[in-house]
């Protein structure tokens, strides 16, 4: 008997298209991989992606998509040319969660919130003909989750990608994580997730939890039983992931994660100054302190850790001067790699209801101008200035911040700070990563992929 054929695909926003990226540095996609290991194994599975491959038309029985809001227009494209075909398409992800209305009359099937209750529904009612409109999924307990199907991703691919926690117990005004994931912190049993890592083939490792630790002191107890779970296995991976300023409030969580390989830790500062970080609800870093920012970045450092830290620019309380002071305290802190981003307001959050509300949206034509909310463009009207001066004040602290000669002298500081070449060059191929998008097209200071082959082969 043939096998029915699943088509799953990773969608590019074709209007970024045609600037700098390097995709081996993006991140695989991680729920594409997880649909495939949900489905039963009488189906044949192929994923496309984006990322590297040309779009080509293939046969399928079902075709499912993920999107985030920047590439929905293609994912929308793509189902278009299926549903012609009289192929059945299924979108998941957190724009259509947010937005279910409007991928429904592009998809004959909207999965809402996370897939892991539902996607084994869905495949057993189109095997009987009664495929539903919608499928809504419940925030099920972490255990026993499906590892993903990493045989199915790109080879070309040079980070991998784990998930051990979902959720956020805050409600930052810009964040839809609290919405679609829930505000209940839930984790992974540590041994399962010891269990996955050691499927995986490569070295360089990405978690993608929004918080690896947490925000208890059990949580947090949880991560170093990770970490030294890791070094008792022996699972050698050189890793970066995302936390919040608390990831310093023990050092035992430095330490052990530094000893199972971590090498750089993304954390949300977002702004220097708390009339910014009051407006957007930023509780934990209000509640740390701004005069403790550069404590954290020293004591994580002080383990052989670089910081890279994201920051938030054109927030209702920035002036044109605030935007500058910014990117002056990025480049005299501690801080060794820099994410500086636009504030988009993104469906499902507060930022984006009040905005509406205030009538100060630029970018209305949707679903097409859903293609300019990629965090490098402005589609609101700023509270403090013009559209067009705050666009220019960017280009401006970009061409600052991401200075060539800054960034070699940032490498060097973290060396010195770290005294690790590895945190170094982990948050100077960070610093690269951003000079690419938003200098597009124009070559870094140093060749990336010369330092990422040295980490590998280290």
């Amino acid at each position: 008997m043939k096998k029915k054929k699943l088509i799953l695909i990773n969608p590019w926003n074709q209007y970024t298209k045609h600037g700098y990226y390097d995709t081996h540095a993006l991140s695989p996609p991680l729920a594409l991989g997880i649909i495939a290991s949900l489905t039963p194994p009488d189906w044949e599975i192929e994923i496309i992606d984006e990322n590297f491959d040309e779009f080509k038309f293939k046969e399928a029985d079902l075709v499912g998509i993920t999107a985030v809001t920047a590439n929905i227009n293609r994912a929308y494209e793509l189902s278009s040319i299926y549903r012609k075909a009289n192929i059945p398409t299924v979108i998941g992800g957190i724009h259509a969660s947010m937005l279910a209305d409007e991928a429904a009359t592009f998809f004959d099937v909207v999965l809402i919130g996370e897939a892991e209750s539902t996607w084994r529904h869905l495949i057993n009612d189109f095997e009987k003909g009664k495929l539903k409109n919608r499928y809504q999924g419940e925030l099920l307990p972490m255990v026993n989750m499906p590892i993903p199907r990493r045989d199915l991703f790109h080879p070309y691919y040079t980070y991998a990608n784990i998930q051990t926690t979902r959720g956020c117990p805050m409600n930052c005004d810009f964040c839809s994580v609290h919405i679609f994931n829930g505000s209940r912190y839930r984790q992974r049993p540590v041994e399962e997730v010891l269990d996955e890592l050691e499927t995986i083939p490569q070295d360089l490792v990405y978690f993608v939890d929004d918080n690896i630790i947490g925000y208890s002191r059990q949580s947090a107890e949880r991560a170093i039983s990770l970490f030294k779970g890791m070094i008792g296995r022996g699972i050698k991976k050189d890793w970066y992931c995302q936390a919040s300023l608390n990831v310093a409030d023990n050092e035992e969580v430095l330490k052990y994660a530094a000893e199972s390989g971590c090498r750089m830790i993304l954390i949300g500062i977002e702004s220097e100054k708390e009339e910014q970080l009051q407006e957007i609800n930023k509780k934990l870093n209000l509640k740390m302190g701004i005069e403790k920012y550069q404590e954290v970045f020293d004591r994580i450092h002080k383990y052989g850790i670089s910081v890279l830290g994201a920051l938030i620019y054109g927030l209702d309380s920035d002036s044109k001067q605030d935007l500058f002071d910014r990117t002056q305290f990025a480049i005299d802190s501690g801080m060794d790699a820099m994410q500086a981003t636009i504030v988009t307001p993104l469906p499902g959050t507060g930022l984006f209801h009040r905005i509406e509300k205030e009538n100060r949206l630029l970018s209305t034509n949707f679903p097409e101008d859903w293609k300019h909310y990629h965090f490098l463009e402005v589609v609101h009207k700023p509270a403090k200035m013009q559209s067009r001066e705050f666009m220019d004040a960017m280009q401006e602290n970009w061409s600052i911040m991401y200075n060539d000669k800054l960034l070699q002298k940032k490498m060097l500081r973290s060396l010195k700070a770290t005294r690790n070449a590895k945190a170094a060059a982990w948050a100077y191929l960070s610093n690269v990563e951003r000079h690419n998008l938003v200098f597009r097209g124009i070559k870094p200071p140093l060749d990336p992929n010369i330092l990422l082959k040295g980490l590998q082969n280290d």
